[in-house]
């Protein structure tokens, strides 16, 4: 049976690599986007020219009606869902907590957490042995944020990530019976141009004498990560959240 993965925020970073790794190891992938159809699109060219199959799907995680829309089209295009990856997510500027407004959070929260809720819970509709389905596998990506907290730059982003582990958690136990694994993968400094987005588009290789390995991570580093944690290689880890970070 060809396993059908979702990767949102896949049409960049992280999201793209682990497309793309995935596309590589026979998985049919639908490649979410937001904003760039360029970018997604590229993707899914690279997936099919080595023989994959793929799809590029816009959606904004954080509308449920565009999540349904996005599942509705993974159904009819490639088949029963049996794999998710909850990568889409943004950061925002440094700023401390005394100067961020409600604005800030309600977008922060609203991608990285509500986003992933949303994206999961169509995933279990689909998956899990109690709905009929024959069950699968979901990473969420949090960052060592969660643990470090971001004082400083962005304590709210460290705490939706936050609440990203802890929902990873309750949701493995939750259908851990129901034949679907949930774990997580919290990647530190990756070279990726979510730093641009937030400004500081050095950030990664500034902050390379901070860290043990004296290096950024790559974005397939973490794609490798969470192709193990999909794969049946991963079997009985449920509820994990991996540390991929050079150390840090």
């Amino acid at each position: 049976m060809t396993q059908v993965l979702l990767v949102t925020g896949g049409g960049r970073g992280i999201g793209a690599a682990t497309a793309l790794l995935a596309g590589q190891r026979g998985y049919a992938v639908a490649v979410n986007y937001t904003a760039d159809a360029a970018s997604a699109s590229s993707v899914v060219e690279r997936i099919r020219a080595d023989g994959g199959r793929a799809f590029a799907v816009q959606a904004d995680v954080s509308d449920e009606a565009q999540v349904l829309a996005m599942y509705a089209r993974v159904d009819r295009e490639l088949g029963l869902l049996t794999a998710l990856v909850n990568n889409a997510g943004v950061v925002d500027s440094s700023q401390r907590v005394d100067e961020q407004s409600l604005a800030r959070w309600q977008r922060m929260f609203a991608i990285n957490v509500f986003g992933t809720l949303l994206c999961s819970r169509e995933a279990v509709k689909r998956m899990s042995t109690r709905h009929g389905g024959q069950g699968g596998a979901i990473v969420n990506l949090s960052s060592v944020a969660a643990q470090l907290g971001g004082a400083g730059q962005y304590v709210d982003y460290a705490a939706a990530k936050g609440a990203v582990d802890t929902f990873t958690r309750g949701l493995a136990r939750e259908v851990a019976t129901e034949g679907i694994r949930v774990n997580a993968v919290r990647p530190g400094v990756i070279e990726t141009d979510i730093h641009a987005s937030g400004g500081q588009p050095d950030r990664a290789q500034r902050m390379a004498g901070m860290i043990p390995m004296q290096r950024p991570g790559t974005a397939r580093e973490i794609a490798q990560a969470i192709l193990w944690l999909l794969s049946n290689e991963a079997g009985y880890a449920t509820g994990a959240v991996l540390d991929v970070s050079g150390g840090r």
